[in-house]
């Protein structure tokens, strides 16, 4: 049936579903605590957000004329409104990439701790 999804098994805690959509397996989170794996994941958010607010600063950078994306007054800093709510929709929407991979990184980091 298309458009259909399956229910979670019986038995699944919360550590199951955090990793269910992040590729990493119960099996492989050992020492790292639920909530060590949802600060990971918000940590790595915050990181690709931060990240694309920057990229977003510089492709506006050189804009110039009138407008809400002109150089004058104020709209300096209506731009850095914007392109932090850019940043911030693009990475809660899915993102690039960065933020799975410094997710990954940061549970195999707390994994190699002794």
């Amino acid at each position: 049936m298309a458009g259909s999804f399956a229910l979670p098994a019986p038995g699944l805690n919360a550590a199951d579903l955090i990793t269910a959509k992040n590729g990493v397996t119960p099996q492989s989170i050992g020492k790292a605590s639920v909530a060590g794996l949802a600060k990971a994941k918000a940590s790595a958010q915050d990181f690709e957000s931060v990240f694309l607010n920057s990229m977003f600063q510089h492709m506006f950078s050189g804009v110039t004329g009138e407008g809400p994306m002109g150089g004058n007054g104020a709209s300096g800093t209506w731009r850095s409104f914007l392109t932090e709510q850019y940043a911030k929709t693009v990475t809660k929407a899915g993102g690039i990439g960065i933020a799975d991979q410094v997710y990954k990184s940061l549970i195999a980091q707390q994994e190699a701790r002794p």
